[in-house]
């Protein structure tokens, strides 16, 4: 006979439906009570934007704000007004962070000879369907001409619009352009408010403001949500540091596309399950090639393993 009997307990599993209906409406609830202050670059008067969940969302609350149509921002800078590219808002956003919009003033239209392979520009998106200039290599074709300027919204090559293309699609198209052909492109600069806003041609500091250890940030995600988390120094770093591999092989900086990568390796234990990972996913399109992917998971290795230096 046993000295006792044990209870049956009947265990109830939580339907794993209803409970992430119930994250995502604590979600919906914490991005409805985040408040952000924000100004447009050229000087207006301080704002409040709430409950947005991507950037899409975010311009549009902030159009809404000042009362103008939200495809004239082209991309927004956190902390400073001015177009300091190292500073431009991306997949993510401090808790505290203060956002300053760059809005869509004169347009421009150069023609440009291509005496060399390599134009010498780094693109970028604001995520919302314009591709800008991000950076201007020294001694390029681009940098001798005066009238482009880092923060420059890419309009049209010679006549086909490049509103709506990914900044990667901007960048083969530029770079197919065979060697001795003249093209016209149809510029958009930012609104100026004088010389006091103009960064440098080409960044001679960090290639992104750290977001610091453990900084709470509203993180925008692929699949069109967002969630508050805690970035942690390792992940920054190398977040960072795909980045700058992203720009050294494809000619674009973007944070979101880095951070997607980043997420696809976080939890993999060796290159195999990462590369299918990348297979698996819609940064398949990229075609990165296998040693590309190798480079990659060194970096998340090393970022995981504290290697990684400012």
């Amino acid at each position: 006979m046993p000295l006792f009997n044990r209870k049956t307990v009947q265990k109830i599993k939580d339907d794993p439906a209803a409970v992430q209906n119930k994250h995502n409406e604590h979600d919906d609830q914490v991005k409805q009570n985040l408040v952000f202050h924000c100004q447009q670059a050229h000087g207006s008067p301080t704002g409040l934007v709430s409950n947005f969940s991507n950037v899409r969302e975010l311009y549009q609350r902030v159009a809404d704000c000042y009362d103008f149509p939200s495809d004239e921002i082209l991309f927004c800078t956190l902390n400073t007004h001015k177009m300091d590219m190292t500073k431009l808002l991306g997949s993510q956003i401090g808790l505290d962070d203060f956002i300053f919009v760059h809005r869509k003033g004169r347009p421009k239209e150069i023609e440009i000879a291509k005496t060399n392979e390599a134009l010498g520009l780094t693109i970028t998106d604001n995520g919302s369907g314009y591709c800008f200039i991000k950076r201007i290599k020294e001694n390029s074709i681009i940098d001798k001409i005066s009238y482009i300027s880092v923060g420059d919204h890419i309009e049209k090559i010679d006549n086909e619009t490049m509103v709506g293309r990914r900044h990667y699609e901007v960048a083969k198209i530029l770079k197919d352009i065979p060697k001795g052909t003249v093209f016209t492109l149809r510029l958009i600069e930012p609104i100026k408010a004088g010389f006091s806003n103009i960064e440098p041609r080409s960044s001679k500091r960090g290639k992104n403001a750290s977001y610091g250890n453990g900084k709470d940030t509203l993180r925008f995600k692929a699949n069109g949500a967002a969630q508050i988390q805690k970035e942690t120094d390792e992940s920054q770093k190398g977040i960072d540091k795909i980045n700058q591999l992203l720009e050294n092989l494809l000619g674009i900086s973007d944070f979101e596309l880095a951070t997607q990568i980043w997420e696809k390796g976080e939890d993999k234990l060796n290159s195999m399950d990462f590369a299918e990972a990348i297979d698996d996913s819609d940064l398949d399109e990229l075609g990165f090639t296998d040693d590309f992917i190798i480079e990659l998971w060194g970096v998340i290795t090393d970022a995981r393993a504290g290697r990684l230096k400012n």
